[in-house]
């Protein structure tokens, strides 16, 4: 019983290492360091942060869902760190897009019934994504809590946004080959690119389209999997 109890505690520690290592690199490759961790815990039911951490390493809670309900919770400054503009909008079919943050879940405020083309704001609701009021409605106008509130917008079904991302590698034959099926396979475009290789170690620095921040994973992930890379995330500007 002591043995199994040991062993048990042991992998309980590997568990926790492993998820605290496999999120805090997660958002340094998404270039979400900044964002606060400390209320994920009680978001996902669990005691402690710690016990948390135990989910992730043992693959009981992905690191998709984590993301998502960090942005979901995020402050507005922590937005600010992580503002994909939009570089293209086509018309869509009357579809409510969040700029920067299109898969977050929206939901019709039925106080006020928005319908298409009336003005509309967004206000994140812990744990239900974002509701989707007109500007002139009653309830919103009184919403004390106005940092909750995130510009929406009709119409926009298909937006991409430009994204930095830097790639470390030890050169190799074939490298960007692999790169670029990665990017098509995925329906990402790359807009520009700059290849510096110096003593057999490649710098790699691209601009991509993505459509979400969970395409954006995909894609750091696969990447940083290939032969010879070493790390693949998000470049902030300056």
């Amino acid at each position: 019983s002591k043995i199994r109890a040991w062993f048990k505690r042991q992998d309980r520690d590997l568990n926790l290492v492993q998820g605290k290592a496999m999120l805090e690199k997660e958002l340094r490759r998404l270039g979400m360091n900044d964002f606060a961790v400390e209320t994920l815990a009680k978001d996902f039911e669990f005691r402690s942060l710690d016990d948390l951490y135990v989910a992730i390493g043992t693959g009981d809670v992905g690191l998709g869902r984590i993301v998502n309900r960090l942005i979901e919770d995020a402050a507005p400054k922590d937005l600010a760190l992580f503002p994909l503009t939009p570089r293209e909008a086509k018309p869509g079919d009357g579809g409510v897009t969040v700029l920067g943050l299109k898969g977050l879940l929206t939901t019709m405020a039925r106080c006020c019934n928005p319908a298409p083309g009336d003005p509309i704001v967004g206000y994140i609701t812990r744990g239900r994504g974002a509701t989707i009021h007109r500007q002139d409605c009653p309830n919103i106008l009184r919403m004390k809590d106005r940092e909750r509130m995130i510009k929406v917008t009709w119409g926009e079904a298909h937006q991409v946004y430009p994204v930095s991302v830097a790639i470390k590698a030890y050169d190799r034959a074939g490298l960007m080959n692999d790169i670029s099926l990665i990017i098509g396979n995925e329906n990402v475009n790359l807009i520009d690119i700059d290849i510096k290789v110096a003593q057999n170690l490649a710098s790699i620095l691209m601009v991509l389209e993505v459509s979400d921040i969970s395409q954006l994973s995909r894609v750091l992930n696969r990447i940083e999997n290939l032969p010879n890379v070493m790390e693949a995330h998000r470049q902030h500007p300056g």
